[in-house]
């Protein structure tokens, strides 16, 4: 006798791959990507730098900003020290001691002239190693040479020039400053000559940043210290020249002129800049940017097709 057919056992298809049955029974998993694995496989050369694109373009702006910053520390640290027509432009003050009696003294051009012949010049500059001097109508006509941790001690310089037994009388604030002169002036001088060296490697340790963003914490940790030093040493020089200029013009009595190197000051920070600039490439590409090393170990996957990168991301199950 027949069932009805609500009853009736279905016949199972046995065409059905068994793939598909084990599939049917079991947790739906994930359908691999067509992509780049990581890890064993080899990814293409063109690939993985086109996905860490950003990044060198990070670390070339970097090294560009270093090097600009060498370039203006060289034109701060050769400054002034020998009697050329672009290095005599670079200094961080000048002192004009041409008319250091005021003309409204009687017969002061008379001692003026009298303070020439016995040995005072009518100009003093300083720069980082050393300072020259000259007269107006000649230029500079002697420059001392270069020294290791050099510091302007202007007493010094004008006793030892004018005749024995003559002396001149100094502003007291000039005296008053020697010693805070002589201490800062040899920091400043560290100071440019360490920023020097260290711009100096950063222009060529930079691109080691694409990498890892491991390479960034020592990068940055340098660039960071690269950035104080060159900036301690602007300001210091700014306010060594900023303080003397009111020291020496200060004392009425005596009409001694004093001008800042506008030159000097304006690489000394242009370098600062670029040194700021350099250490904060270096602070971004800490956490931003996608590193060789995010791709090849699997931080980061590639999309289909290899055209970018996304966060590997983890399936809990």
């Amino acid at each position: 006798m027949g069932l009805p057919s609500i009853i009736r056992p279905r016949k199972r298809n046995s065409n059905t791959p068994a793939s598909e049955k084990h599939a049917s029974t079991g947790p739906s998993t994930p359908t691999s990507r067509p992509d780049y694995q990581t890890g064993t496989d080899t990814i293409p050369p063109d690939t993985l730098r086109r996905v860490t694109k950003t990044r060198r373009i990070f670390a070339l702006t970097a090294s560009i900003s270093y090097l600009i910053s060498w370039v203006f520390l060289v034109l701060v640290l050769i400054g002034n020290t020998y009697p050329r027509a672009v290095l005599s432009d670079i200094y961080f003050f000048k002192l004009d001691l041409s008319d250091i009696i005021p003309l409204s003294v009687p017969n002061a051009r008379l001692i003026n002239s009298i303070a020439q012949s016995i040995g005072l010049h009518d100009f003093y500059q300083v720069g980082l190693w050393n300072f020259c001097e000259g007269y107006i109508n000649e230029g500079i006509t002697f420059c001392s040479k270069p020294e290791t941790l050099y510091w302007f001690n202007p007493v010094e310089i004008l006793m030892s020039e004018l005749l024995a037994g003559a002396t001149i009388a100094l502003p007291t604030e000039i005296i008053t400053i020697l010693s805070i002169l002589q201490i800062s002036s040899q920091i400043m001088f560290g100071f440019f000559l360490t920023s020097a060296i260290l711009t100096f490697l950063y222009i060529f340790l930079s691109p080691i940043a694409t990498k890892s963003k491991w390479w960034s914490l020592p990068l940055s940790i340098g660039a960071f210290i690269n950035m104080v030093l060159v900036l301690a040493a602007s300001i210091v020089g700014t306010v060594i020249s900023l303080v003397f200029k009111y020291a020496a013009e200060a004392q009425k009595e005596l009409n001694i002129k004093s001008y800042v190197g506008t030159k000097m000051f304006v690489f000394m920070w242009l370098a600062a800049g670029f040194g700021i600039i350099g250490f904060a490439v270096h602070s971004g590409m800490g956490c931003c940017c996608v590193s060789r090393r995010d791709v090849t170990t699997g931080r980061r996957t590639l999309k289909p097709g290899g055209q970018g990168v996304e966060r590997k991301e983890v399936q809990v199950r």
